[in-house]
């Protein structure tokens, strides 16, 4: 996973915009209607989501439609794998502990 991936995901915009696109692909001009955003700032989050591997975009008649990419997720995810089993080690020896009280 790139470095910079994180970085990318720090902007709250860009997330927005992938929550967005979690639960649809959509056109920029339903991206800037839902997110009450102008459209080059929503175009400008598009482009660093894409060079990112986040989304892709196709054309459909005059409209770019914007899509997620699992790959880059997934490249994520595995990056985060041994931090979630640290702190899940963490919190099972913090549940014993309570048990134990």
């Amino acid at each position: 996973m790139p470095v910079d991936a994180i970085a990318v995901l720090a902007e709250p915009t860009r997330r927005r915009i992938l929550d967005e696109l979690r639960l649809a692909d959509s056109s920029v001009s339903r991206l800037v209607e839902t997110l009450a955003m102008s459209q080059p700032a929503v175009s400008k989050h598009l482009k660093v989501l894409r060079e990112a591997g986040f989304v892709s975009s196709r054309t459909s008649a005059q409209q770019r439609i914007y899509s997620l990419e699992p790959e880059q997720f997934r490249a994520l995810d595995a990056w985060l794998a041994p931090y979630r089993r640290l702190w899940n080690r963490h919190l099972d020896a913090l549940e014993r502990h309570l048990e134990e009280s």
